[in-house]
């Protein structure tokens, strides 16, 4: 693995796509503790007002804070920390490992960015995406991103599911890791059948505040998950 060309990539692109980087045996046994956990069909934890806004129906769960110990492993891989030290420098430090579920028939994620570039340019996240079920066309879920949007500042304002001409379509395998940065523009299609899963091991660069993910931007709002509310209506210009 060159580390460094890789890093030269992802700054290129504002994301990463390793494909088989991750077992089969660890991301089967990954996958039964994410099932077992969630069941067939949980509850939404966020407000109406941002599901309907957002066109964001995603759960969220915080194996670790759970004591699930079981997520340390992928968290600890040295080609991973290796990698990470290569695109981010020494003192980067882990956010937290969220895995997120999505139904049968929900809407996936509208465009958005993460973190804020507004509040400051030079912080951010980086989502480590790992996938213990193939996302394929028969169940949607596909990743969408725009190859160097993390360097135009805050996304448009405009249609929250828009397609963009230079838009790439990203459909990771079991085992495939995903690096991407928090001011890359990204959005999730549609899940058709089944259900869709990824679990992401955030992280950022030294001297970023732990609470950079806090304010969400999507293309018609900025939305605080600390307060659960819209901290501006971005179609109306109102704050």
């Amino acid at each position: 693995m060159n580390t460094q060309e890789l890093a030269k990539n992802f700054w290129r692109d504002g994301y990463l796509v390793l494909e088989d980087f991750f077992s089969a045996q660890l991301m089967d046994e990954y996958q039964e503790l994410i099932l077992d956990h969630f069941g067939a069909s949980p509850d939404f934890l966020h407000t109406d007002e941002f599901l309907q806004k957002s066109a964001t129906e995603v759960i969220p769960w915080f194996p670790q804070q759970e004591g699930r110990h079981q997520f340390d492993t992928v968290e600890q891989d040295t080609r991973l920390t290796t990698l990470t030290d290569a695109i981010l420098g020494e003192g980067w430090y882990p956010l937290y490992c969220m895995t997120m579920f999505s139904r049968q028939g929900t809407k996936g994620q509208a465009w958005h960015q993460d973190c804020d570039p507004q509040q400051n340019a030079d912080k951010f996240n980086v989502n480590r995406l790992i996938y213990t079920e193939d996302i394929r066309e028969s169940i949607g879920g596909q990743t969408l991103v725009i190859p160097g949007s993390h360097r135009r500042g805050t996304i448009t304002i405009g249609e929250v599911d828009e397609d963009f001409p230079d838009q790439v379509t990203l459909t990771p395998c079991k085992g495939t890791l995903v690096l991407l940065h928090g001011h890359t523009w990204h959005r999730v299609r549609p899940v058709v059948g089944g259900y869709r899963v990824s679990t992401n091991y955030r992280c950022c660069p030294k001297g970023t505040p732990e609470e950079i993910t806090d304010i969400c931007v999507y293309r018609n709002m900025r939305y605080q998950f600390a307060t659960s509310s819209i901290v501006e209506d971005r179609l109306a210009g109102e704050v």
